[in-house]
């Protein structure tokens, strides 16, 4: 595999040796490094250096919702239980989740972003595809740019973050990834092709666990073995998203940066007190949830198309199932007529269940007469 460019700090460098691609979209990807636990540990220095837990009580049914880097040494990751986490490095610190100030220095974040790029679209409180075509002519001018933005955010927010540079959104989001925490990736047009075809399929973006199962089933192990399909052959194994595999192999997302982002959903989950197993407790606890999606709904004035119902079991097992319906839905009881067949399809009533969620997508403004599909990007 060639050197993609790995780097780490905040200093700024030249990179001379990166060639000059004109005409070429450069797009950035920047993910803040265990954002709620670098917050965590930047307000409280005396935290600095321990495996840091953001989540609930480990003592009863708590989640846990980040964790710091030298937490994950222990195996420890998102949406583990926090019981099972205090169980894998005991003398771990758990704090409660302070939404209001990771939203604060995240706007600290995201104005930095709107400060050195023309398009920014935020992905989430801790994450940004950065578009700075219109302003750099070559890759060399656009990487400096990256270690530029890197560099404020250290010095002016006090947080270290990871970023990916490349020619479109799914190779500079792969490329973030690859050395965090602090690192940088430039992944050039021209080394695109060779650092696909060896990418292990796990790391291409959009393939969760499930999907890389069932890519090892067909023998497809790294991006190489991708390129053996057809297009037609991989949207047969996995419907749309095949298409999506079958370009993203070659290197090829047109995708742009959005600026402004559309709402993709409303939706509302709840981890119960106590595992339940009756049908009509499941019942009870998602007639709940639908009226909080319906009052959210009134909220945006929106209405939506597709019904997704989120089941998690005891084992913390996890699935969804969804249904899409040719008309708009926007009522608690439109979507709760729905909802025994996709229960039908879980194991709803067979196995404990210790959070259930109800979610409406393909989202559509009340003021228009037809439902409009949003885009919806892998990231």
């Amino acid at each position: 595999m060639p050197a993609y460019l790995p780097f780490t700090g905040v200093r700024t460098s030249q990179h001379p040796n990166l060639s000059p691609m004109e005409n070429q979209r450069f797009i950035i990807h920047i993910d803040m490094d265990a954002f709620f636990a670098s917050v965590e540990q930047m307000d409280n220095p005396k935290t600095a250096g321990r495996p840091l837990i953001v989540g609930g009580n480990p003592q009863g049914r708590g989640v846990v919702a980040a964790c710091s880097y030298e937490a994950r040494k222990f195996g420890i990751h998102s949406a583990m239980s926090a019981a099972n986490a205090l169980k894998l490095c005991p003398h771990a610190l758990f704090i409660r989740p302070r939404k209001d100030r990771y939203h604060e220095v995240s706007t600290q974040v995201m104005n930095i972003f709107k400060n050195c790029a023309p398009l920014v679209e935020p992905l989430s409180l801790d994450e940004a595809f950065l578009d700075i075509s219109a302003d750099h002519a070559n890759l060399p001018a656009a990487v400096r740019t990256t270690e530029q933005i890197r560099s404020r955010i250290f010095h002016e927010v006090g947080l270290t973050c990871s970023a990916g540079v490349s020619y479109n959104k799914f190779l500079a989001k792969v490329a973030s990834d690859i050395n965090k925490p602090d690192g940088l990736t430039v992944i050039p047009v021209e080394e695109a092709k060779d650092f696909l075809a060896s990418l292990a399929i796990g790391k291409f973006y959009g393939v969760g666990k499930v999907t890389e199962k069932k890519m090892h089933s067909l023998g497809v192990r790294t991006g190489q073995d991708l390129l053996r399909f057809q297009k037609i052959e991989l949207e047969r194994f996995f419907g749309k998203a095949g298409a999506f595999f079958y370009d993203i192999a070659k290197g090829i997302d047109n995708r742009p940066v959005q600026s402004r982002q559309e709402r993709k959903s409303i939706g509302s989950e709840t981890t119960l007190q106590t595992d339940i197993l009756e049908l009509q407790q499941v019942d009870e606890v998602l007639e709940k949830l639908s009226l909080k999606v319906e009052h959210a709904l009134q909220a945006k004035g929106c209405s939506g198309s597709t019904i997704t119902l989120k089941v998690r079991y005891h084992d913390f097992t996890t699935v969804t199932r969804s249904l899409t319906f040719p008309t708009p839905l926007s009522k608690a009881d439109e979507i709760m007529s729905h909802v025994p067949k996709l229960l039908r399809t879980t194991e709803a009533g067979k196995t404990k269940i210790r959070l259930l969620g109800l979610t409406l997508s393909n989202l559509t403004d009340r003021s228009q007469r037809m439902p409009r599909q949003l885009n919806l990007p892998f990231s």
